[in-house]
């Protein structure tokens, strides 16, 4: 009989579930949903929301595909792996029915309670304690709900992530992590528990918050009641959760001191492991518990995000063809003109405020256009050189810290599936680029295995995981893609400066 392991991956664009041979770590079937964009309602100047119920919905609609493709058979699917969208805040009541939209990852309303949190805190409290500034992460959104919206507040029974709130809808049971106490700055490192200090200056019941789980362990059964919407059996175990992120990297077997992993869908990222607890002094990029993290051997993830990478190539799509233009043509399109785009430059922080840039609103600007020799293709190759552009700032920053940043892992998705984009990336970091077939939903199947205990070890987890390609830098290249960065950080600087 086939040990079958289900992985969702909540996102912020979709929601993906794939089955997972746990003896061959072989896909079986996959489905990503919806075939467009999931909404994001922006009622308000940096506000960014989105309905839990949506992510459930998907999560019924791919699961059913899944196990219909895959032939499911009674006693094949042995366990349940989560990963989600980070940083997101989820409310709900004493009846678990949830009160409020999803404040998700990129929603930056709550910046000044953070800013006003590390103020008071001091730095020497947030940085060594918390590993960062409060800044815009689940702490300050839900202080910002308690002190904008008191009668939301008034009944909130548990806080979630969005990972958390899957769980809950599948199993009934609120769970959160460590892992995931941490990404919310909900967690003290020198304690090794709750930070009772930022709790107590933003009024916050510690009751509030799920009790923690490790990232690999058993975490509630798929109900009755769920298994029957599902198309599953009940009792099937819950055995993994982790932000997006640390489950990328996971899904890389990114797991040791020095290993680094990057993805760049709607945002863009680099995550690196470090065996102490590092932090940036203006927690331009942050430091959270990875997923193999314990007492006896802590492990960290030092993450780098730019919010402004698919959102900004997407948004380009929309604006220069729409349904008629596809990834593939628009890759090939940018092509077509010399590296560095005769002097235009994207910068794309234009979606909220970016913690690389110290949660200021820079906004995304177009810069050195001429109207004589510019055109649809010199957009689209800028388009691409400013967010690498911009996952560049970052990694001078990840350096200064002390990471070792020479080769990097990605899963063959979103825009690395673009040649253009790899070659620009390993160029203009001066990194080797190593390309698997992988993705987070993968990566989740595989840690519902680890903690279910169907493998001796994490690389048993592996078998399975194929390399598509190794890249390296080419020495020729190397210049004329740093006066592409050197062009666009003048242009950042100019604009900062303004």
């Amino acid at each position: 009989m086939r040990k079958l392991l289900i992985g969702y991956d909540i996102g912020s664009s979709s929601v993906k579930a794939t089955l997972l041979d746990s003896d061959t770590g072989k896909a079986i079937a996959s489905q990503g949903l919806p075939k467009v964009e999931m909404p994001i309602h922006s009622l308000h100047k940096d506000w960014a929301e989105q309905d839990p119920s949506m992510w459930w919905q998907y999560v019924l609609e791919a699961t059913h595909a899944i196990v219909k493709a895959g032939n499911v058979q009674k006693g094949e699917l042995k366990a349940i792996g989560i990963s989600y969208q980070m940083h997101g805040l989820v409310l709900v009541d004493e009846h678990q029915d949830v009160i409020r939209p999803s404040i998700i990852w990129c929603d930056s309303r709550a910046v000044d309670f953070g800013n006003a949190a590390f103020e008071a805190l001091g730095s020497d409290y947030c940085l060594p304690h918390l590993l960062n500034s409060p800044g815009n992460f689940t702490a300050s959104k839900l202080k910002w709900v308690k002190e904008n919206e008191p009668a939301n507040y008034a009944k909130i029974h548990k806080i979630m992530l969005p990972g958390d709130y899957i769980a809950m809808k599948l199993s009934g049971e609120i769970l959160t992590s460590e892992s995931g106490l941490s990404e919310g700055i909900f967690w003290d490192f020198k304690a090794n528990g709750l930070s009772q200090n930022l709790l107590d200056y933003y009024g916050i019941d510690k009751n509030l918050l799920p009790d923690a789980v490790p990232s690999f362990s058993h975490q509630g059964k798929v109900s009755a009641e769920s298994a029957n919407l599902l198309g599953i059996e009940a009792g099937i175990p819950i055995t993994y959760r982790a932000g997006d992120q640390p489950n990328n990297a996971f899904s890389l077997n990114v797991l040791k001191d020095g290993e680094l992993a990057t993805t760049a869908g709607t945002s863009g990222t680099v995550y690196g492991v470090a065996n102490k607890p590092l932090y940036d002094p203006k927690s331009r990029v942050n430091t959270f518990v990875h997923v193999n993290h314990s007492q006896e051997n802590p492990s960290y993830g030092v993450l780098l995000c730019v919010n402004g990478t698919g959102i900004l190539n997407s948004w380009t799509k929309r604006l220069l063809g729409g349904d008629s233009i596809f990834y593939p043509q628009m890759n090939e399109m940018a092509s077509e003109v010399p590296v560095g785009s005769e002097g235009l430059s994207f910068v794309p922080f234009g979606n909220g405020v970016e913690r690389i840039m110290e949660n200021k609103h820079v906004g995304a600007h177009l810069n050195g256009l001429n109207l004589l020799k510019h055109d649809q293709r010199h957009v689209l190759r800028a388009t691409q050189e400013g967010i690498v552009s911009a996952l560049t700032y970052g990694f001078d920053i990840m350096k200064e810290m002390g990471l070792n940043l020479n080769t990097v892992k990605a899963g063959h998705a979103n825009m690395f599936l673009s040649p253009l984009f790899r070659e620009t990336f390993i160029h203009m970091n001066e990194v080797a680029l190593e390309l698997y077939d992988t993705d987070g939903s993968q990566g989740a199947a595989r840690g519902a295995g680890v903690g279910l205990g169907l493998y001796n070890s994490t690389d048993e987890a592996f078998v399975g995981l194929e390399k598509l390609a190794s890249l390296e830098p080419e020495p020729n290249k190397l210049e004329i893609y740093k006066e592409v960065y050197a062009n666009w950080l003048a242009n950042l600087e100019r604009i900062i400066a303004k």
